[in-house]
């Protein structure tokens, strides 16, 4: 049985013969991101079509064909991820705390956290789950930006030079798509609320509950005095979807509100 999938956006490409010249040495490297992130979600569909309707995971070996913009996959099952039944395996669980920072199941993210500290927290995250170690990106604005896959989520890191010179972590940013979290589920909580988990205008209502001032524009809702920022995927019915996505700045950071860290191709 045959299917076809749509994914989002027109592709990455450079047109030499528009005027732009040719391709930037950087250029390759971006094909490569786009091509993992359309790997990534050929994957994750494919092994949630084979769960749906086989009870069973399927896992793509890739072959590079013409590296990095054709590849082949073998496909091979294997048994379900006990992370697909409830109470099977124990979330990565994240409490923001306004001011402060985030607390992990095993460390701590504090904005006081020195650059190369906070590196290292989030390779042991990565290490910890199974997954690549951070990657470096370019993310204007900011001095280092890194990031690791948590589940099918990804947390991300920024930093940026204080007035004494020092690089200090500036932004924790949580993002989680749709559907099954993967292994391990991220869940961001903030005084006891779960924010990726519940309807998104349910949260806002708690978060007001608790005496919090919460200003909704287009798809974000944000808490200006703890510095939280929540986002919704886009082309979302707002209704009803649920928030994919969380950043964390001190209360007193300037600065524009940006989408949070895309997890799949085009991604930042």
């Amino acid at each position: 049985m045959e299917r076809r999938t749509d994914f989002a956006g027109a592709g990455t490409r450079w047109q030499t013969d528009a005027g732009s010249g040719p391709e930037p040495a950087w250029w390759r490297r971006r094909l490569a991101e786009t091509a993992e992130g359309l790997r990534e979600v050929v994957a994750e569909r494919l092994t949630d079509a084979t769960f749906r309707d086989l009870g069973v995971e399927a896992v793509i070996t890739w072959f590079a064909v013409d590296e990095p913009v054709m590849w082949e996959g073998l496909v091979t099952l294997r048994e379900a991820d006990p992370a697909r039944f409830p109470g099977q395996v124990a979330p990565f669980a994240i409490t923001l705390e306004p001011g402060r920072g985030a607390l992990l199941p095993d460390a701590s993210l504090l904005f006081s956290t020195r650059a190369q500290d906070a590196w290292s927290t989030l390779a042991a995250v990565a290490e910890r789950c199974g997954t690549r170690p951070p990657t470096s990106q370019f993310l204007c604005g900011w001095a280092g930006h890194r990031s690791v896959r948590v589940g099918r989520g990804r947390l991300a890191l920024s930093t940026g030079r204080g007035e004494d010179g020092v690089e200090r972590l500036a932004e924790i940013c949580a993002t989680r798509p749709p559907g099954w979290s993967g292994n391990p589920e991220m869940r961001l909580r903030f005084e006891s609320v779960e924010l990726l988990d519940e309807p998104a205008e349910d949260v806002v209502a708690l978060l007001r509950e608790l005496g919090h001032e919460v200003v909704r524009r287009g798809r974000t809702a944000r808490l200006a005095a703890a510095g939280l920022t929540l986002y919704e995927p886009d082309g979302a019915d707002a209704a009803a979807e649920r928030f994919t996505g969380v950043s964390l700045r001190p209360p007193s950071a300037a600065g524009p509100m940006r989408s949070p860290l895309q997890t799949r191709a085009g991604r930042a």
